[in-house]
């Protein structure tokens, strides 16, 4: 990665090591800080010399940054090969991977939760309470899901907005953290 900034390396580094820790391919979050730093858009060939990464690695990482809709493909005129590049604006970014985390994650457990309720027989005492404890978790999916339905379909200019109004009323809760 010599021909990186050390800041952009300091992050593309470390936005790996998060990626990992998040349950994402380190070289996919890689490409994806590298994307996001870059000016312009970078074709494979570029990112695998930026990154030290085998080519096979990087076309892999590319198709799945597609998938989580957070890379795109674009073209530069008098070149033909695809070129990327990231979603810029971090509150769309963050909408984004939160509404494909949301279908990986929250709507297949709310899925199973819902399965698992309506399998319980009210008669045994074991699965009274089993039922009980799975309403009490699907209702907080549920709550947190509605909520997140909202949200997630404001404006970014909106949902800065709402984030900021949302320190005024933990201020007016007591909760400011001061």
């Amino acid at each position: 990665m010599s021909a990186l900034s050390p800041v952009t390396q300091k992050f593309v580094l470390h936005w790996g090591e998060m990626g990992a820790r998040w349950g994402i391919n380190r070289t996919m979050a890689q490409i994806h800080a590298l994307l996001f730093l870059s000016e312009k858009p970078l074709h494979a060939e570029d990112i695998c010399d930026l990154l030290g990464v085998a080519r096979s690695n990087v076309s892999t990482s590319l198709r799945e940054l597609q998938n989580w809709q957070v890379v795109k493909i674009t073209h530069v005129m008098g070149d033909r090969r695809d070129h990327f590049e990231a979603i810029k604006d971090v509150f769309e970014m963050f909408r984004t991977i939160a509404i494909e985390r949301k279908k990986r994650e929250v709507d297949p457990t709310l899925t199973a939760l819902r399965e698992c309720i309506a399998e319980t027989d009210p008669a045994r005492h074991e699965d009274a309470y089993a039922r009980q404890r799975l309403t009490d978790l699907e209702e907080f999916f549920d709550t947190g899901n509605n909520w997140f339905e909202k949200v997630s379909r404001l404006p970014s200019g909106r949902l800065r907005r709402a984030m900021k109004l949302g320190d005024k009323l933990f201020s007016l809760l007591g909760l400011s953290g001061d």
